[in-house]
């Protein structure tokens, strides 16, 4: 069972942009179960079974967590649930890949099937690995889909967002001895202004200050103050024009504080079309056939790499669990068979499919 890999998976350490011990992990695991997977530019981990020839399944799943190195992964039993940092995402859904591989006969493969751990999901990593792969393989590639996420959920719509990273910059000084523009003024005014744009409820569009720092103490005036900013939408218009309208907030408050800005891209995941219909009712018709019904929901996952090259994607959960991206995340452990049966239904199902012709 998936389980058997679980735990292994966790405790090692893969943080966001640091993901090499859990990939030549992952890799030698491939290795004993009789796979060769080889290990790309950007790090990534590739199996690929069955023919040589024709477009390729993928089936993804993103090795890196939130947390820091240094961080104590050790997963705890408890109250029937496994606990620990990172347990459920994504270690759990590479424990679910694993296992298919283990139980999978590439000789029964009637197309290409790539099963690959990426790199770089998380956070400021901005989908790192699958951005590379699909980059590099467009051309090999018939189906994306990222195993990611809670059983019962399907990502079928992509949220696109943008990311930057403003610092302000002055002089700085002393708080008495000098009376020169402040970088904090200058990030509590773009801040204001960051909120003070008018965000449409339709479609979902969203804005989120996630850091803000700068000075170094109570009696110098700061000369350097920054923020990350993230940006959200379903559509990927909204998504430019509010881009548009953050940049000029930014660049008002560094002109009315007297501050240099350095502004910096951090992040851009692609919003657009996933061309997931068809893949959407496979999924659909495997969790059918063990009676598990599949929610659709708008998420910011690997799949959205796939939407500027126009190749079917979608991200499907194959776990039950909770508090992700918390030091408490849970997994319940006997749901990993049932996203594992799903996992193996749906290759079945893509086999037989226009799809995998």
């Amino acid at each position: 069972m998936p389980l058997t890999y679980l735990v292994d998976i966790a405790q090692t350490p893969a943080p966001t942009l640091e993901e090499a011990e859990r990939a030549a992990y992952i890799r030698r695991l491939w290795e004993q179960l009789g796979a060769q997977p080889e290990l790309d530019e950007v790090g990534n981990v590739i199996a690929r079974l069955g023919p040589s020839h024709g477009p390729a399944l993928v089936l993804a799943s993103h090795l890196d967590t939130v947390f820091p190195a240094g961080t104590d992964l050790t997963v705890k039993e408890q109250g029937g649930r496994l606990v620990g940092p990172g347990v459920g995402d994504n270690s759990a859904s590479l424990a679910v890949l694993t296992a298919l591989l283990r139980d999978l006969d590439p000789r029964r493969l009637r197309v290409p099937l790539w099963l690959v751990a990426n790199v770089g999901e998380e956070g400021l990593g901005d989908l790192r690995g699958a951005k590379h792969l699909l980059e590099k393989h467009a051309a090999e590639i018939g189906a994306f889909v990222a195993v990611d996420g809670y059983l019962g959920l399907v990502v079928t719509q992509p949220v696109g967002v943008r990311r930057y990273r403003a610092t302000f910059r002055t002089a700085g000084g002393h708080s008495w001895g000098d009376s020169g523009p402040s970088a904090l003024h200058a990030l509590g005014l773009a801040i204001t202004a960051l909120y003070s744009i008018p965000l449409p409820s339709h479609p979902r569009t969203t804005l989120n200050v996630g850091t803000a720092s700068g000075g170094t103490s109570v009696n110098s005036i700061a000369g350097q103050a920054s923020l990350l900013l993230d940006l959200r939408s379903l559509d990927a218009g909204a998504l430019a024009q509010l881009e548009g309208r953050a940049r000029s907030a930014l660049e008002g408050a560094a002109r009315q504080a007297g501050a240099e800005l350095e502004l910096e891209r951090v992040g851009d995941r692609p919003a657009g079309d996933l061309r997931n219909a068809a893949l959407l009712r496979l999924a659909k018709q495997a969790a059918a056939s063990l009676d598990l019904e599949l929610r659709g929901v708008a998420s910011s996952t690997d799949a959205n790499a796939a939407a500027p090259h126009g190749i079917p994607a979608i991200a499907l959960g194959v776990y039950v669990g909770g508090n992700a991206h918390r030091t408490d995340e849970w997994v319940q452990p006997s749901s990993l068979n049932s996203g594992l049966r799903l996992l193996q239904r749906f290759v079945e199902q893509y086999q037989r499919s226009p799809l995998g012709r």
